[in-house]
This record gives C-alpha cells, structure tokens and sequence, in this order.
C-alpha cells in the first residue's frame, strides 16, 4: 500500500515536471550560424546581422528539385501560414543549394508557386556551390553533394529553428511529420526569453 502511493507521487511528479518542460525554450542543439550575407528573390541584401533580434525557421532547397523540395517548400508554405493564424512572428530563411540555376527570379516564382508571402520570408541565392556547401556544413552539420548520376543536389530534409542569437538550437521533420504545433511552441518559447 505504501508502495503503491510513493508510486503514485513519484509518477505525479514526473508528470508535472514533464509538462513544465513543454513550456521551456528549446535547446536540443547549439549550433552558431556562420556570418552571411546573400541575395534574396527580390534581389535585396540579407545577412545575419539582418536576422538578429528574430526567431527565424530556415531550410535548404532548390527550384529544379525533383524529390524532397516541392514537398518540404509545401509544408514551409504551411507552417508560414499557421504562424500567422496563430499571431506568432517569426522570419523564414530557405538558402539554395544550387545557387548557379537559382537565380533571385527563379526563387520567387518557385515559392511564388506554394502561395509564399515574401513579408517574412526570404529564399537566398548569390553565393558558389562551394561557399553554400561549406556554409550549410558549418552551420547545420550537414553535407550536401551533387548527384553524378543526375543534375539533382542530395541534401538535408529538416527544419531548423534559429534564435535571436544566430543560434541553431532545434530541427525538425520537413518532409513526411512536420510538427507544426511544436515548431510554433518552441518559437513562442523563444520569444517569451
């Protein structure tokens, strides 16, 4: 019987401190954003300094993509829309990994196709296949790499959640689970810190 109830307390008490973290700012990754400062659709400068102060969700794509890009660039068009349903301020960053064929224009007729408001979200070019390569490397931890079978670009599939800082601090499913919920919590977290 006494088992039973330090049982039920120790449960209890897990239970509300596991609640209680749901509220709490997202810190599943540390990752710095290198220092940029490239070219967006409508041909305009943005840098990291521009994004500091900003809670930004970012991802990597290309408009002659025929794979994974149409699917995530649908659900970045998704999540862009439940932000603003749910009055939550946040900027979009999708960087192209095939800077060559993506020009500023080709950018935003490719968004411009899912429904993109381009008020906060920005879909950068102007760089080299190198810089874009080591830069996604240094600052996501992930590769990317051409595909000498095809003219395609092999590269990651998730969401990255950036803080006021410049800090990648969480990544998510964008292709197949995309949590919106959580994505729009952990950026409220963010901005209540």
């Amino acid at each position: 019987m006494v088992k039973k109830a330090v049982l039920t307390i120790i449960i209890s008490v897990i239970m509300i401190v596991t609640s209680a973290c749901g509220n709490s700012k997202p810190n599943q990754l540390n990752l710095p954003v290198s220092e940029f400062e490239f070219t967006n659709q409508d041909e305009q400068t943005v840098s990291l300094e521009d994004l500091k102060g900003k809670v930004w969700i970012t991802d990597l794509i290309f408009t002659y993509c025929e794979t994974v890009c149409p699917t995530m660039t649908m659900n970045m068009a998704e999540l862009q829309k439940q932000l603003k349903a749910a009055e939550v301020d946040a900027e979009i960053i999708s960087f192209s990994v095939d800077p060559e064929r993506d020009t500023p224009a080709a950018l935003k007729s490719y968004l411009g196709k899912f429904g993109a408001d381009f008020t906060n979200w920005n879909a950068l070019t102007g760089y080299s296949y190198e810089e874009i390569k080591s830069f996604v490397l240094q600052s996501f931890k992930v590769p990317i790499a051409k595909d000498g079978a095809s003219d395609q670009i092999i590269h990651g599939t998730y969401f990255y959640l950036v803080d006021q800082n410049g800090t990648v601090v969480a990544k998510y499913d964008g292709m197949e689970d995309t949590p919106f919920e959580k994505i729009i919590n952990d950026v409220k977290a963010l901005q209540k810190s």
